[in-house]
């Protein structure tokens, strides 16, 4: 008997305790034809905290699809995606909430929308909800599903759909409401809850989904299907016709996936890769507590394997079976602790991702320690002198964080994530917490870290937590300081760099200070080598500015840090230390034919074959050009370019040295030192020498990177010498000699929709002084018509050149470029395809006028509007002034295909001061074309994208 009410008790405790947890019950009934969802819902929340709530948060993430000013809508402008901009109302989707109510009472409860959250809803309850109880509510809404272009979720053209954050859900409180808006981050934050729904289908529709599946019902109209979950927090549906996934069933848990099926791994292989990768993963983190894990074809593009793996397949270096191995790892790796590791993803997201890349990486370790970065291409022989052919594929992690390190573009991993730049948000930020964490397990060695790391996700799964707890518990685990992890590495962005400062040896010991270049307080591992054997390795700790410390000698003949490269270290070039005196510090000369990556163990010159069409002057030009760029940016860049001109017969070439200084914590990030000089044609028989110190100063705003604004203050010194041959043109004999002092100060904001540019610039030089306002703005409306403006003011302060030479005039149409400023591939010509080069500039006029210059100043507009998609009409007006002459009005107008806006446009005149210039004789010569070919300019297309 006593047995019988223990029994009784305890199925009364587990009644209550289910009974108690957060539920959510949805009645969905689907209108494939309307593309909308009527949803009847119930949830049963409960409060987990110490506090009394008045109110509830909820979800609700479709309707960031409302309108075009969401946070969502905004995300996207800001990294240059315009298809959410140029939608049609029904292709995006929302949310009509009909009624909410106390579903114990069926009181009426007032809701609204949180200002600047549209997406998320505020309930106010009818009694105070204490702490340990719950709430009922009873929601009544309509669903209208966004077309799948915008985020790859919702419906696409063939009906099908992928649903994930289609229903509202109750936010996480946890002391004060966890709520943010749908950002296309993937990051949504809800509690766990019991799912329990019923969704009505057009019988032809089917579901995929990690939910249990139970009472189908069809008939000839209906297909009805129940699922239903225990502490679920990702719910993804796949509504679908036509059943295009594989379940395969291993001994941990069931992967249902609609990966690619035109590779060339045959199906049974896959099975047991699947199978090994669920064994990993349990084997590391625990068992998954879920019966079934989805992943989709979308879920890999979100997140896919970077590099060389996303070249085509027919040149990707990587065998079929390593490449769909990591793709599936990765994949079921992030949706493995999407659901189960439930940390603030907007706000905590670094512990979750860097999981996920350190056991990517231990992964490649264990199984595949021998693979390169570049593959089988590292074999090839036309590639293995390159130093990147050397790398092992866990050194892209490194490598793409210090793209944006180098670059200044690092942000901290404590920043929240909306903050993060694409580029951050997707790859850097990612890797650096994932090197991050394989570098102190280094440290702490004896695998305490990675240890911690399966205790800590194997014991929190499904609970909420946070990194602290992660901290708190790794603390624990070690008796060595950890702090600069959690303090320096993940909560700042500073650059961890160390140098050997100097170095003494006796006869069995050296003596060895080593310098903490930016204060970071970060242990840095030092090696002993000797004959480039490791003979001995030692951390060093607590790095105030300079350390010294004494280490065995060991037979060592130099010393380095950070050998192994395991710390993602800003500049391991100054890491080496030779015992004994050498020209190059034990770091010999080594060249290189063509860019490589750095190689710290050389002091490297790289060498580039030239072959250039430099103008119809120089004609064919060959050369090399001498320089030690590497694929990372560095501080100091130096390079020097002899050339030879076959048709003018001559040397010509340049060189340039420049010096980055980076800065941190104010807007001003960036000041760069620089010295040019340059010898080329400027028309036959004729040169000119070009030598430019400059000075530049970035400004950007310090506390938002993903701002468009942007500031710069350019200083430099241009000193022109020319040379002519008795062959040159007679008219540039009439270009007077001279030196110019130039300041150019720059305020842009680039965006997509709104884009404004402005600059003030300042000549000064003995024959005259200029000053110069020039201002662009453009906007893009919602139907995708663009409207352009353009301003230009210009005055000389002082002319005192020749009244009959205007090579320093204020240009209408065609800049004389005395500045060699602009990329003219013809820079004399006056006839032929050069002579139609356009560069918007100065005046900004299309048309060649009778009045093509101004000696005193000079005031036009240009305007341009869409007509039909590219194409446009423009129209400039303006003023010109020269002295003993009456101002001249001058206008012209025409037609515009904007093909790639300010990379390859056509003006085609059509009306101006000449007349109808459409209706006269050689009218393809008057066709203008801007266009450009520097690669550097055309990577702006893709790196806008990005950061």
């Amino acid at each position: 008997m006593k047995n019988i009410l223990c029994f009784i008790a305890l199925l009364l405790v587990s009644h209550s305790f289910v009974m108690a947890q957060n539920v959510i019950r949805i009645n969905a009934n689907f209108d494939v034809a309307n593309k909308s969802i009527g949803i009847e819902q119930d949830i049963n929340y409960k409060n987990e905290s110490s506090d009394t709530l008045k109110t509830i948060f909820l979800n609700d993430w479709n309707n960031a699809y409302s309108t075009k000013k969401t946070p969502l809508a905004k995300r996207f402008i800001e990294e240059f995606n315009n298809n959410f901009h140029f939608a049609k109302s029904k292709d995006r989707g929302y949310t009509a909430i009909t009624s909410i109510s106390d579903q114990s009472t069926n009181d009426a409860l007032f809701y609204e929308t949180v200002e600047g959250h549209p997406d998320v809803v505020k309930v106010d309850l009818k009694k105070e909800l204490l702490p340990g109880e719950s709430y009922q509510l009873h929601l009544n809404y309509i669903v209208v599903i966004p077309d799948a272009k915008f985020t790859g979720y919702g419906m696409d053209e063939n009906g099908e759909m992928n649903l994930r954050y289609w229903y509202i859900t109750p936010a996480v409180y946890n002391g004060e409401w966890q709520y943010y808006s749908n950002k296309n981050l993937n990051d949504l934050y809800v509690p766990p809850a019991d799912i329990e729904m019923q969704l009505n289908l057009p019988f032809q529709y089917t579901v995929v989904s990690e939910l249990n599946q139970s009472n189908i019902k069809a008939d000839y109209k209906t297909n009805i299907v129940k699922l239903s979950g225990k502490n679920r927090v990702n719910t993804s549906l796949i509504v679908t016709r036509n059943l295009n996934f594989n379940f395969v069933k291993t001994d941990d848990f069931t992967i249902i996936s609609d990966f690619e099926k035109n590779d060339d791994v045959p199906i049974e292989e896959k099975v047991l890769l699947t199978d090994k990768v669920t064994r990993y993963i349990t084997e590391n983190l625990g068992s998954y507590p879920h019966e079934k894990l989805m992943i989709t074809a979308n879920d890999y593009k979100k997140d896919p394997l970077y590099g060389l793996n996303q070249l085509p397949k027919f040149i990707r270096p990587f065998p079929d079976r390593f490449q769909y191995e990591l793709k599936l790892l990765k994949t079921v790796l992030n949706n493995y602790l999407d659901n189960t590791l439930l940390v603030n993803p907007r706000k905590d997201y670094w512990l979750r991702d860097g999981i996920q890349i350190y056991f990517l990486m231990k992964y490649v370790e264990d199984y595949y320690p021998g693979t390169k970065l570049l593959g089988t291409l590292a074999d090839f022989w036309a590639v293995r002198p390159f130093h990147a052919s050397d790398l092992g594929y866990n050194d892209q992690y490194n490598l793409f964080y210090m793209q944006m390190a180098r670059t200044n573009r690092d942000q901290p991993l404590t920043m929240p994530k909306d903050s993060l730049l694409k580029f951050n948000s997707n790859i850097a930020s990612k890797y650096k917490a994932g090197v991050g964490l394989h570098y102190l397990d280094e440290f702490v060695n004896s695998q305490v870290v990675e240890k911690t790391l399966m205790e800590f996700v194997d014991n929190h799964k499904l609970k909420l937590t946070s990194s602290q707890e992660f901290e708190a518990l790794l603390k624990q685990k070690t008796a060595k300081d950890i702090n600069w992890f959690f303090t320096d590495y993940i909560g700042t962005r500073k650059p961890m760099d160390f140098k050997i400062r100097d170095l003494e040896t006796t006869e069995d010991s050296i003596r060895v200070t080593i310098r903490d270049k930016e204060d970071t307080n970060i242990p840095v591992s030092l090696f002993s080598i000797r004959n480039d054997t490791v003979v001995a390795k030692t951390w060093v700790e607590n790095i105030d500015r300079d350390t010294t410390i004494t280490i065995p000698k060991n037979g060592a003949d130099r010393l380095v840090l950070n050998l192994d490269n395991s710390l993602p270290e800003f500049n391991r070039r100054n890491n080496y230390k030779s015992l004994s005196k050498s020209i190059f510090n034990g770091k010999p000369l080594q060249f290189r034919l063509i860019k490589d990556v750095e190689d710290p163990q050389y002091n490297q010159l790289f060498l580039m074959p030239l072959v250039e069409f430099n103008n119809i002057y120089d004609g064919l030009t060959l050369g090399a050009k001498f320089y030690n760029k590497t694929l990372l940016r560095k501080r100091l860049n130096y390079k020097f370019s002899p050339q030879y001109a076959l048709r003018s017969n001559s040397f010509t070439g340049g060189g340039s040295v420049f010096y980055t200084h980076n800065l941190q914590g104010t807007d001003l990030y960036n000041i760069t030192y620089g010295f040019g000089g340059r010898y080329n044609s400027i028309a036959e028989d004729a040169f000119v020498t070009i030598l430019t110190p400059s000075l530049t100063f970035l400004f950007r705003d310090k506390d938002d990177f993903r701002s468009d604004r942007s500031k710069y203050l350019n200083l430099r010194y241009l000193s022109i010498d020319r040379e002519f041959g008795e062959n040159a043109p007679e008219d540039v004999f009439n270009e007077p000699e001279y030196s110019v002092f130039n300041l150019r100060y720059v305020n842009s904001n680039a965006g997509l929709v709104n884009y404004s540019r402005w600059y003030y610039d300042l000549q000064f030089a003995q024959k005259f002084g200029k000053l110069a306002l020039n201002y662009e703005y453009r906007s893009l409306s919602e139907r995708n018509r663009q409207f352009n403006f353009r301003m230009f003011l210009g005055t000389f302060l002082y002319n005192k050149t020749e009244p009959d030479s205007n090579f320093f005039s204020f240009a209408l149409a065609r800049p004389t470029d005395y500045l060699f400023d602009y990329n003219y591939l013809g820079r004399a010509e006056d006839s032929g395809i050069f002579s139609q080069q356009i560069i918007i500039a100065e005046g900004g006029f299309k048309s060649r006028l009778q009045t093509p210059f101004a000696n005193k100043w000079m005031a036009t507009a240009n305007v341009s509007t869409s007509i039909w998609r590219y194409i446009q009409a423009y129209g400039d007006i303006g003023l010109v002034k020269n002295s003993n002459q009456n101002p001249a009005f001058v206008y012209d107008s025409g037609i515009k295909l904007d093909l790639v806006t300010d990379y390859f446009e056509l003006y085609f005149p059509v009306y101006s001061n000449l007349g109808w210039e459409i209706a006269q004789e050689r009218y393809d010569q008057r066709i203008r074309i801007k266009f450009t070919l520097d690669p550097q300019v055309l990577l702006g297309l893709f790196r806008r994208r990005w950061y």
